[in-house]
């Protein structure tokens, strides 16, 4: 009896081992998978890559502490779609609209009559002023709750005008799998943008995985005030703070207070940045995202109203600025490819 109980024993144990050994045959193909498998197997990919595991080497040259693996991030144009428009700019015709009735003297009033009209080339043709007053017109005089809650409605149902898809669907595949990669390995991600913080924050933690704490933006000024003895910040009809351009090394150090190691862009407005982030003692990365796929996307740079890029992509090849070609470097450009 206690042979045949050793000999069921060793049957039993057998079975387990060729069945764990069958389960890891299963999951080895998903364990295996390279990262960022949107991207081609390009040479964009490969610095991308190699630049992350010089990182993460302890006692390598290019070793980075955990402490200073920092990434930060342009929205428009480098995270999601920015054209034919900006999104917070179609946020804020859809606001003209939506607000008219409440507005009669918009309607002989520019840059109002244009927006009402659709004329996008009437309302460009505005002055800066008179698109600063459109801003405020639609973002000021209320709470940052009730704007947070008029940012997340419009997004649950505005559309693309070209997919036709929810605008917060229109983020780049290639960058979301570049955000888990560099998370993965160690990585704070930060978006830095020149669109407005309340705009982006409700919607960065869906969309990319990065908290509201963990975005930096314009600002207009608020105020704390009582409304009916309940505490609430009112949103004023001034600009606070313009983070583009300048601003944007500027905002990183004022709210995050550390070089960041990596930067991506896509247009001039991040030209500051990343001269800053490759300018430090560490030689960080940068990248630039080159719109070269007008078939699953847009093809511009130089003489876009929306995105320019000109300056930066005259000076990347002899800064080492990654140049990432979309048509080229990109298998997929959304998720909802097939």
């Amino acid at each position: 009896m206690i042979r045949q109980s050793r000999n069921i024993d060793a049957v039993l144990a057998s079975l387990l081992v060729a069945f764990v050994l069958l389960l890891l045959g299963l999951l080895r193909p998903a364990l295996a998978q390279e990262p960022l498998p949107s991207w081609n197997d390009t040479s964009a990919k490969t610095r991308i890559m190699e630049f992350v595991q010089r990182s993460v080497t302890e006692g390598g040259e290019g070793y980075v502490a955990p402490v200073d693996r920092i990434a930060v991030f342009d929205n428009d144009g480098t995270l999601w779609s920015e054209q034919p428009y900006y999104f917070q700019l179609g946020f804020v015709l859809d606001r003209v609209q939506r607000l008219a009735p409440q507005h009669p003297e918009w309607k002989e009033k520019e840059p109002y009559k244009s927006v009402l009209a659709n004329d996008l080339a009437g309302v460009a043709r505005n002055g800066e002023k008179e698109l600063v007053d459109l801003g405020m017109a639609t973002h000021a005089g209320m709470t940052t709750d009730e704007f947070n809650k008029i940012v997340t409605d419009w997004f649950a149902t505005a559309r693309h005008p070209k997919t036709g898809k929810p605008f917060d669907e229109m983020t780049f595949l290639p960058m979301r799998e570049l955000l888990e990669y560099l998370r993965a390995n160690g990585f704070r991600t930060f978006i830095v943008s020149g669109g407005g913080i309340e705009f982006m924050r409700p919607i960065t933690e869906k969309a990319y995985g990065i908290p509201p704490e963990q975005v930096i933006g314009s600002t207009i000024r608020t105020e704390f005030a009582l409304v009916g003895n309940v505490p609430v910040l009112r949103r004023l009809p001034a600009i606070d703070f313009i983070d583009d351009g300048p601003g944007k090394p500027v905002g990183i150090n004022q709210f995050i207070g550390r070089r960041p190691v990596f930067v991506a862009g896509n247009s001039d407005g991040d030209y500051e940045m990343l001269r800053w982030v490759t300018g430090g003692k560490q030689h960080g990365f940068a990248m630039i995202i080159h719109h070269t796929d007008g078939e699953r996307e847009y093809a511009y740079d130089r003489n876009s109203a929306f995105g320019r890029l000109d300056k930066a992509l005259n000076e990347a090849e002899r800064r080492n600025w990654l140049v990432v070609d979309m048509k080229a470097d990109w298998k997929k450009v959304y998720a909802f490819e097939n």
